[in-house]
């Protein structure tokens, strides 16, 4: 009972701050539909209903995130990086690990692995993704299929999150990798069909959404705080950007090995 009367609490606050964050949006559509266009909204309760349903959606959405996602991805990176789990147990390889001096990446496989398939799965459930590969289907009249481009866009996610994972796990610079990344992707941009150039940088934007951010933070931060002398405030962050950055040079890299085998055949 007491659980049902919390949760019934979170959601009241988490409608009000739903409210609150949608009312400029509100208020901007309604002064340009009434003041600027001068024309009365169409179809007013279907835009009522619809918008009722979305702050229901957002306000529930905020709870399940608060409830259940971030507590789920900071619960995986803290058993990930737990010395038990890292060195089976063995006394010898936990008295190793204390003493050493430095941080072994390769103690780290399977959160490496589990970066890349969160990441991966994460990013073919994104709405946000989901909705750019239908249009530009539709656009394409099919010479660019929805699922081939949102298998390339989370393949770039899934590298980008594993990569930024060993970052933070090795300490080095995000500089080094978002400046080495962005290098690659002006490369790329030159010789890129030009078709798919705008295509892939949006790709690129619509990764972090509703889905994947919430996970990617909990998890960076969780993986911060539990890596011998990392920092959740200067290491936690920093795998979003990856995550934006990878599924661009991914799509322009699939569009580029498309072109190459369509002149080769």
């Amino acid at each position: 009972m007491t659980d049902t009367i919390e949760l019934i609490d979170l959601i009241q606050n988490s409608l009000k701050g739903t409210v609150i964050d949608v009312l400029p949006i509100l208020l901007v559509l309604v002064f340009f539909q009434a003041v600027v266009l001068k024309q009365r909204i169409p179809h007013l309760k279907q835009i009522f209903m619809g918008l009722v349903l979305v702050i229901l959606g957002l306000a529930v959405f905020i709870v399940g995130l608060e409830q259940c996602v971030f507590p789920i991805g900071t619960r995986m990176a803290d058993q990930l990086t737990d010395p038990q789990f890292l060195t089976g147990g063995d006394s010898e390889n936990l008295k190793a690990f204390f003493a050493a001096n430095t941080v072994d990446p390769f103690l780290y496989t399977w959160t490496y692995l589990f970066a890349f398939m969160i990441g991966f799965s994460t990013t073919l459930a994104e709405p946000a993704l989901i909705a750019v590969a239908i249009k530009a289907r539709e656009i394409s009249t099919g010479s660019i299929t929805e699922w081939g481009l949102r298998v390339a866009v989370a393949l770039g996610v899934a590298l980008g999150v594993t990569l930024g994972v060993y970052r933070i796990i090795t300490g080095t610079p995000l500089y080094l990798y978002i400046a080495g990344g962005y290098l690659l992707l002006l490369l790329q941009t030159l010789f890129a069909p030009k078709m798919i150039i705008s295509l892939a940088y949006d790709s690129g934007g619509v990764t972090t959404s509703t889905v994947t951010v919430p996970v990617l933070a909990a998890l960076g931060i969780g993986l911060a705080s539990n890596v011998p002398g990392r920092s959740p405030v200067l290491d936690g962050f920093g795998l979003i950007a990856f995550a934006s950055l990878f599924p661009i040079i991914a799509v322009l890299a699939y569009a580029m090995i498309s072109q190459w085998l369509a002149k080769t055949t």
